[in-house]
């Protein structure tokens, strides 16, 4: 049997070829990782075009259903009232404006909201503000034990 370096198992490894095991065994890790994120960010990806589509779609029939949703309102007015037929086209060309008013009045709240937020620039200066508090932080001293003295002493005669 063997290591997944090719050494006996069993066998004495120096520090250095530890090191050279965990540095590698960890850049294979950071690239799967990257490998797995742009395969779940392309998966993202084709749903929501997959959503976009299937959203404009539903947008296009209800557009194109509008004049018949205007046709029924016009008779169904008539035929509560007995008016006109005109004024009831009229009224029911009213009934879509007012629609028409209300959607753009809550589009242009959700406008004057959006550009009032600063999503984007408050992320980056939370993140420049971490790592400013990152650069200026120091690591806790720790109490020197026997190992320690080991270790830098093997580490000192390898290098």
């Amino acid at each position: 049997m063997s290591a997944p370096d090719g050494s006996p198992v069993g066998a004495e490894r120096s520090i250095g070829q530890l090191f050279a095991s965990a540095t590698t065994d960890l850049s294979a890790l950071v690239h799967d990782e990257i490998a797995l994120a742009k395969a779940q960010l392309k998966r993202d990806v084709k749903r929501g075009a997959t959503s976009g589509g299937a959203f404009t779609a539903a947008g296009a029939v209800l557009l194109f259903s509008l004049p018949m949703l205007n046709f029924a309102l016009a008779y169904g007015i008539r035929t509560w009232t007995g008016w006109n037929m005109a004024i009831c086209f009229v009224l029911s060309f009213a009934a879509n404006v007012l629609v028409a008013g209300l959607l753009a009045l809550v589009g242009v709240t959700m406008a004057k909201k959006a550009k009032k937020g600063k999503g984007p620039q408050k992320v980056a200066a939370s993140m420049k503000e971490s790592a400013s508090v990152l650069q200026h932080a120091k690591p806790h001293p720790r109490p020197s034990t026997p190992a320690d003295t080991v270790v830098e002493a093997v580490a000192r005669s390898t290098s």
